[in-house]
């Protein structure tokens, strides 16, 4: 415990030090927003579509395969409860995540085209319930870091395996949209994470060597991609990141003080 307290105050110490220290790039599901709350919303409402279509023709996924679809952990209602930060759902692209999708439909006896089909019309309807429910909820601590950062001058960016105009519109729902200086979606790099391009794009439109930023994310992918570029400093968060990964750790963004006590 006093090596984690001593490495967090140097971890503090650079975070906040300007002269270092230019931007802080952010993912955003599982680290801006509670990943459960959003994604397990909308995988809900994907497999209950999807079972409704597939009991049309007299098919059905077993309920054991669907941890398997999104790398997620269920309850016994069948409820997301959890998610592997190592998983399709937290680290695929959104064309990866129907793919999987797909793949599993077709699985149950029905064609690839009629898969397909299904998939995007299941999605779509999510997608709808999904703007009109609006479940994105900051992790506590957030609202104050961003803050924090802006009393500092630190730009901030977001960079997300989503893509772009989605991660816009979950931004607007919580109120933060003018709070970031740039979004990075997949759909904007030849490359997602954990390769370094979203991380290469946002300092080019900020103007900031990669050596002057701060990647933050809940998954090694977020860190393999700053470490990959360049970054200064790698900080996890949560449980998802291996602390060999990243250069700290963390549980809370109160963890991250900039030493004015607020």
């Amino acid at each position: 415990m006093a090596n984690q307290s001593k490495l967090l105050d140097q971890i503090n110490k650079q975070l906040w030090n300007r002269q270092s220290i230019q931007a802080v790039l952010l993912d955003k599901d599982g680290t801006l927003l509670d990943f459960n709350r959003m994604w397990g919303f909308w995988t809900d409402e994907v497999m209950q579509h999807i079972n409704l279509h597939l009991a049309a023709h007299n098919y059905m996924l077993e309920p054991g395969d669907i941890p398997a679809i999104w790398g997620t952990v269920h309850n016994e209602q069948g409820k997301m409860i959890d998610y592997d930060a190592q998983g399709p759902l937290a680290m695929g692209t959104m064309d990866e995540v129907y793919a999987v999708l797909i793949w599993h439909v077709y699985r149950t006896g029905l064609s690839w085209a009629v898969s397909k089909s299904i998939v995007h019309d299941c999605i779509r309807q999510a997608d709808l319930s999904m703007e009109r429910s609006r479940p994105a909820y900051p992790l506590p601590g957030v609202r104050g870091f961003l803050d924090r950062c802006r009393q500092q001058g630190i730009r901030l960016a977001v960079v997300t395996a989503d893509q772009t105009d989605n991660a816009r519109r979950h931004l607007e729902w919580m109120g933060m949209t003018d709070d970031f200086d740039i979004i990075i979606g997949n759909d904007r790099v030849r490359q997602g994470k954990p390769f370094p391009d979203m991380v290469l794009l946002a300092c080019e439109e900020l103007g900031i060597a990669p050596g002057q930023t701060v990647v933050i994310g809940d998954t090694n992918g977020d860190m393999q991609m700053g470490r990959a570029a360049g970054c200064l400093l790698t900080i996890g968060i949560g449980a998802g990141v291996d602390a060999s990964s990243a250069d700290a750790v963390i549980t809370s963004f109160a963890q991250l003080q900039d030493g004015t006590g607020e």
